[in-house]
Order: C-alpha cells, then sequence, then structure tokens
C-alpha cells in the first residue's frame, strides 16, 4: 500500500512512518515541518502544508491507497482555546473528506482517551470502570472536545461513504521506555489519567492493524495497556480516588482503567510490551 501519513514528522509520525516501511509499504509525509535535522528516509515524499488547507490535502492524498492521520495539536495548553479546537477539527475534517473524495477506503485517525473527558477536565467523571467505548463523554476542555467531534466526524463520514472502513484510535500516555512500577499514586495527571500508558511500537501496530480491518463504517478503539503502572491494585485505587464509581464484574489486582478487548476483536491488536 501507498500510505499518508499526517504528522509524518512528529514523534508518533515518524515511528509510524518506521514500522510502514518495513512492513514494505511506501509513504508519503504530510505536515507542516519537516523531519527533525538528520532524520532522513529515502524514497518518502515530503509534501509540506496545512490541514486546514483542503484543497492542498486533497492533492497530496492523489495516488494513496490509506491514511494515517496523526497531526493534531496534542494537549489545550500550547495555544488559545480555539486554536487547538480548530485545527483538531478542521485538519480531522479535511482529511477524512479528503480520502472519501479520492476513493481511498482505509483511514485510521488518531484519537484520545481524552474524548471522554480526563487529564484536562477540572474532576473527571466516570460511569463505571473499566471504562469501553460505548462510556459517554463528559469532556470540558477544547483537546478533548476536538477530538470527540474527530470521532464524531468518522461517523458521519462512514455513514456517507458506507464503503470506507474508518478507525479512530485512542492512545494514553504515550512512552518508549519501559514502563516502573510506581507507589506515589496521588499526583493529579496520574489520577485524572487513571494510571495508563501505551507503548509507542503498540500504537504503531495499532494505526497499521487499522488499515487491514475488515469491517465497514467507523470505530473507536481503546489502544492502552492493559494494566496499569501502578504498585497498588486497581480495585483500591478505585475505591480510595474514585469511591462511588462502579467497578464491573472481575475488575482485577492491576487490570488497567481502560478495556482494549474492542481492538483485539476487530484489529488483531494487543498491547503486549
Amino acid at each position: 500500500m501507498r500510505i499518508a501519513i499526517t504528522g509524518g514528522s512528529g514523534r508518533v509520525g515518524r515511528a509510524t512512518l518506521q514500522l510502514v516501511l518495513s512492513e514494505g509499504h511506501s509513504a508519503v509525509n504530510l505536515d507542516q515541518h519537516p523531519m527533525p535535522e538528520g532524520e532522513d528516509y529515502p524514497g518518502v515524499p515530503f509534501v509540506q502544508l496545512k490541514l486546514a488547507d483542503y484543497e492542498a490535502v486533497e492533492q497530496a492524498l492523489q495516488g494513496c491507497d490509506a491514511v494515517i492521520h496523526l497531526a493534531a495539536i496534542p494537549s489545550p495548553n500550547r495555544h488559545p482555546e480555539h486554536v487547538v479546537h480548530n485545527n483538531n477539527v478542521v485538519g480531522s475534517y479535511n482529511v477524512l473528506l479528503a480520502a472519501a473524495k479520492l476513493g481511498i477506503k482505509k483511514v485510521c485517525q488518531a484519537s484520545s482517551v481524552n474524548a471522554t473527558g480526563l487529564v484536562y477536565s477540572r474532576q473527571p467523571h466516570f460511569d463505571y470502570f473499566p471504562l469501553d467505548e460505548k462510556h459517554p463523554t463528559y469532556n470540558e476542555d477544547p483537546y478533548s472536545l476536538s477530538k470527540w467531534i474527530c470521532e464524531l466526524q468518522g461517523d458521519s463520514i462512514a455513514r456517507r461513504y458506507e464503503d470506507m472502513t474508518i478507525s479512530s484510535l485512542r492512545f494514553s500516555g504515550l512512552t518508549t521506555a519501559p514502563v516502573t512500577p510506581i507507589s506515589e499514586v496521588s499526583n493529579r495527571n496520574q489520577v485524572h489519567n487513571l494510571w495508563a500508558y501505551t507503548n509507542l511500537y503498540a500504537v504503531t501496530r495499532a494505526c497499521l492493524a487499522a488499515l487491514s480491518a475488515d469491517f465497514k463504517g467507523h470505530e473507536v478503539f481503546y489502544i492502552v495497556a492493559p494494566q496499569t503502572y501502578a504498585t497498588i491494585p486497581s480495585p483500591e485505587l478505585a475505591r480510595e480516588f474514585y469511591p462511588d464509581v462502579p467497578l464491573r464484574p472481575g475488575f482485577g489486582d492491576h487490570q488497567g482503567f481502560f478495556d482494549s478487548s474492542k481492538a483485539e476483536r476487530l484489529l488483531g491488536w494487543k498491547h503486549d510490551i
């Protein structure tokens, strides 16, 4: 396949590009910024553009068989709120629509566990643990809202273009280093992010697996490690920090607070790191 990767010059994009090439595919990098100095990917065209420019996006996707959309502002803290929201929402829509118009059937886009409202919330709200993709959203910040809307856009495009396969992948706490279990678990970010993480290589495998999926329509997937990085058992964490949130039957000792079993069923993906 010839795979377009938006945000291919970024951390996740470069790792995904490496896997795509190692699996025998060709690629094109769509990004506002060139690769970091000293990194070179011979044979991979670089198209410098802003995803808000629909015509440029459609032109850049010409001749591609699939798209991995990773480009986005990754938090609400680096830019004004309207910039974060508008950048992420418009970029996603332009990529999805251009792919549909060009007859590109397979699209994977990066979402986030924050689509439900987590790290950037004043106080996240949960209906049950572990969370699955049916859990409602309580987002309140521009980044989390943008990711939720990106998923809704996937629903909309897939309804109109019924032969497309669109996957929205919800990652959490990306890391490349081995995870060291911690006993101090009361840090605000840890509590709001539910002590979760995703290995970067596991993310890249999920992106590529999404392009081989055989379902039609749009699906959302949690792509998160099956265990927390806390030494304290998960039911104890829940009782201490979220005492009013029900635990679903079978919630295990160090089980993660996100249920990624749907990704295993439909994508054949497991974290395995």
